[in-house]
């Protein structure tokens, strides 16, 4: 059989452009190389936050919300509308709030500014002590990271629209006279007219030289995660002072430029530490994250295990502003992911053949959207 389209990597990039493209009537092969999708797609808060992002991304992270809700009428994939908040802690913190307030008004994305008092009446669990307002995106979304992107894809299956299969590593890539042959580990092969490379951070075996010299960088994030708490209510997304301080979008306003780094922060700047908060349906809540960087090789140099130095900073901070029991922690992870200088890395290997991956922390916000233009420029459509 041959297919239209391969998709190479079922993680959320991988699978909203096999999404797109089926919605085309194309027919599609997804492939995964391991038994479920265990990568940057599962080890992240999944919180939907296009507000968080540059003016150029945002558009992207606003189609993905459609898709989302789309999605979430036809199944349960563990997406809710919760809305996210942007808590300030400081004047900096709060006049970057006013400003971004003010852009994405003008942009018509709404949001609502809150006071201290507003804040306090809607989130009575973080310490009054640490706010001072708010920016609220009542649209934005959440989803349970570790199954929704693996529900995608097999409801597309279930519907026949992708052919999904997994524990399939795809060796190598020919290009033919009519299309590509795709090699399997296990020696099978399949046949497509085209063929997506969306392989997250795993560099080593397609096309490594290209890999090697692409400037992508591995960011390595620690989080954790505590034990069902039914005693705190965080109806939303919550992102703190440090958010504020680091987002992509926040860079846009201008007092960023002049941003001075109180000491306070100084050590938690210096791991990439910004705090925040994501209560799943059980009660239980994912606390982080940290950055740490290197090469294409950097889950070997930066290794897969916490530094438990790195948790003991996250969570000082976070009990700065939410009141959490001791010993309330039942999980902690380093999730990595690929990240390019120019937000996303696209290479034609050849003709047929495209590499997209290197979405960086974005992809959970804005790879619903961005796949849908890419497979629309794939089809000329």
């Amino acid at each position: 059989m041959k297919y239209d389209l391969i998709v190479v990597g079922a993680g959320v990039l991988g699978t909203f452009h096999a999404y797109h493209a089926s919605r085309l009537g194309k027919n599609v092969l997804l492939l995964e190389k391991d038994e479920k999708q265990a990568g940057s797609s599962t080890q992240n808060f999944g919180q939907v936050v296009p507000s968080g992002l540059s003016s150029t991304w945002n558009k992207y992270g606003q189609r993905s919300l459609v898709h989302y809700l789309e999605l979430q009428q036809k199944a349960d994939f563990t997406i809710r509308q919760q809305g996210s908040v942007y808590i300030a802690s400081d004047d900096a913190e709060q006049e970057l709030l006013e400003e971004q307030r003010d852009i994405h008004a003008k942009a018509g994305y709404e949001n609502i500014m809150f006071s201290k008092k507003g804040i306090i009446e809607r989130f009575p669990d973080l310490n009054p002590d640490y706010i001072k307002s708010g920016l609220f995106y009542p649209q934005e979304l959440s989803v349970d990271p570790r199954q929704m992107v693996n529900r995608v894809s097999d409801y597309l299956n279930e519907m026949g629209r992708v052919h999904v299969r997994y524990n399939h590593k795809v060796m190598a890539i020919i290009r033919k006279m009519t299309g590509c042959e795709i090699e399997l580990e296990n020696g099978n092969t399949f046949r497509s007219e085209q063929v997506l490379v969306c392989c997250g951070y795993s560099f080593k075996t397609l096309y490594p030289a290209i890999f090697e010299k692409s400037n992508i960088k591995i960011s390595k994030l620690q989080m954790l995660k505590t034990k069902p708490l039914s005693n705190i209510k965080l109806k939303s997304n919550i992102l703190t002072g440090l958010t504020i301080r680091r987002y992509e979008s926040f860079e846009e306003c201008p007092s960023f430029a002049n941003l001075a780094t109180p000491e306070r922060y100084q050590k938690l700047k210096e791991n990439g530490i910004h705090i925040l908060f994501k209560q799943a349906d059980d009660g239980s809540i994912i606390i982080g994250d940290s950055h740490e960087y290197a090469g294409i090789d950097g889950v070997r140099e930066l290794g897969c295990q916490s530094n438990p130095e790195i948790d003991g900073l996250i969570m000082k901070e976070a009990r700065r502003i939410l009141n959490l029991p001791e010993d309330c922690i039942a999980e902690r992870w380093a999730g990595f992911y690929g990240q390019h200088e120019d937000d996303i890395f696209v290479h034609d290997v050849e003709k047929r053949i495209k590499i997209i991956t290197g979405i960086g922390g974005k992809g959970m916000t804005s790879a619903a959207g961005y796949a849908e233009e890419s497979i629309n420029s794939l089809y000329q459509v």
